[in-house]
């Protein structure tokens, strides 16, 4: 081997060895939601209302908000304001309203600040929740709280630090039940 030849292969293997490091490494894949695409909404409203049908063509939910912004990457969408009814084919439908709302994908709704929670039905023994969180799972109709709730009845107020419910069945359980007052009816 000559001088030229030697030198011409000392080069090409020192540009391999330099260049090599790069190729071998794997580029780092950044997923879409971290990217901030993710965080510039899909759609906005203002003043949204929106009625949503169940296949018997029956009135399912109704929604509106004061401001909505979707997040399709994300997989969420955010209310200002929100009052939302729920019929979903329980004998009680309720109406929430609050100061922020969150729908998810996986149908789950999160309401937070001044949230109030009224049942449209007039014969409920629970007429008002009160709270500053509550979750709302459409799927299995049931909501649920770890917060602070002020349960109202016809007669009676109920604090508790948190409750589920079930929105089909009007069961309630408390999870740590602070206090109950309760109003006898008065009779004339």
């Amino acid at each position: 081997m000559n001088r030229v030849t030697a030198c011409i292969s000392f080069l090409f293997l020192l540009a391999l060895g330099l260049s090599l490091p790069g190729w071998l490494s794997k580029e780092e894949v950044i997923p879409i939601a971290k990217t901030e695409e993710a965080w510039i909404p899909n759609y906005q409203a203002k003043k949204m209302r929106s009625t949503l049908h169940d296949k018997t063509g029956k009135v399912n939910h109704q929604v509106y908000a004061e401001h909505m912004e979707n997040y399709d990457l994300l997989g969420f969408t955010l209310f200002k304001q929100p009052e939302y009814l729920l019929f979903a084919q329980t004998p009680h439908p309720w109406k929430v309203n609050a100061l922020e709302g969150t729908l998810y994908e996986d149908q789950r709704l999160q309401f937070e600040t001044d949230v109030e929670i009224t049942s449209l039905s007039s014969n409920g023994y629970v007429q008002t929740i009160r709270t500053s969180y509550v979750e709302v799972n459409l799927a299995n109709k049931t909501m649920s709280s770890d917060q602070a709730v002020e349960i109202i009845g016809p007669n009676y107020v109920i604090n508790s630090n948190g409750f589920t419910a079930s929105l089909e069945t009007q069961r309630y359980e408390l999870l740590d039940h602070v206090k109950t007052v309760y109003h006898p009816a008065t009779q004339n």
